[in-house]
């Protein structure tokens, strides 16, 4: 394993699909072993079948990270099957769209407690083993959508918002551990986008064009191997920061 995460532990959270398989890939192609998480452990089984054909080494794990026990284990798994942790990266996160004045609680409850606590969880168990291996790097999700304010998504930029502030905090406190904290904010082919363009071809192909670089990102190849090159030591001095991956929007 030549790759330059060899030797590295990394945990995936909502890998199953989309940006979190394209992360998967990405970092087993640079020979991290991945563990992969999701609601349903039968995407991530999938994902893990293909990181098996790389000659990768993956664990796959049935988790809610808004169960706060859940991630506990899944995280306590990935430590004892492989022996640490190095790379936490942040991907789940469910979604409920609406305008503000019809926000409900049962909205919020699903963005925030998906997202914003899913990823404080997701953190808080990590930090002794990122510690105990003299450092590491997390990366957390934002979302275009909260930066820019897009309408009809005020739960889900509440959560997204909420990460984004969480990490810069982390990073600071976190920092004398030599633990990096980063989020990166993506516009690519998520499973949401992939069925925002075939139910709405002409708007979707309008969107990517209005990009300066004139087309969504890919799941592993623009956003996974970016990742991938975020917790190398290639950005060992990088941490606090938001990266928006978008292609210039």
């Amino acid at each position: 394993m030549t790759g330059k995460l060899a030797g590295k532990i990394a945990l995936v959270t909502g890998a199953g699909q989309g940006i979190g398989r394209g992360i998967a890939l990405a970092l087993a192609k640079e020979s991290a072993v991945v563990g992969l998480v999701a609601r349903r452990s039968a995407a991530c089984e999938k994902v893990a079948a293909e990181i098996h054909e790389l000659g990768g080494q993956c664990l796959v794990m049935a988790c809610d990270v808004g169960a706060r026990d859940q991630v506990n284990r899944a995280v306590a798994a990935v430590v004892e099957r492989f022996g640490g942790l190095d790379v936490l990266v942040n991907n789940a996160q469910s979604s409920r769209q609406g305008p503000v004045a019809r926000i409900t609680d049962e909205d919020l409850e699903m963005c925030w407690r998906s997202g914003a606590l899913g990823t404080l969880y997701c953190m808080q168990a990590a930090l002794p083993h990122l510690r105990a291996r003299g450092g590491g790097s997390v990366v957390n999700f934002g979302s275009s959508t909260a930066m820019d304010g897009d309408a009809a998504f005020g739960a889900y930029a509440m959560a997204k918002e909420a990460i984004r502030g969480l990490s810069r905090v982390a990073a600071r406190e976190w920092g004398r551990y030599g633990i990096r904290v980063n989020v990166i904010v993506p516009i690519a082919l998520s499973p949401s986008a992939e069925q925002f363009a075939m139910d709405h071809p002409e708007r979707f192909a309008a969107a990517a064009a209005a990009l300066p670089l004139g087309r969504m990102g890919d799941p592993e190849l623009d956003i996974g191997r970016a990742v991938a090159a975020l917790v190398s030591d290639d950005f060992g001095y990088l941490t606090g920061q938001t990266l928006r991956l978008t292609g210039g929007g």
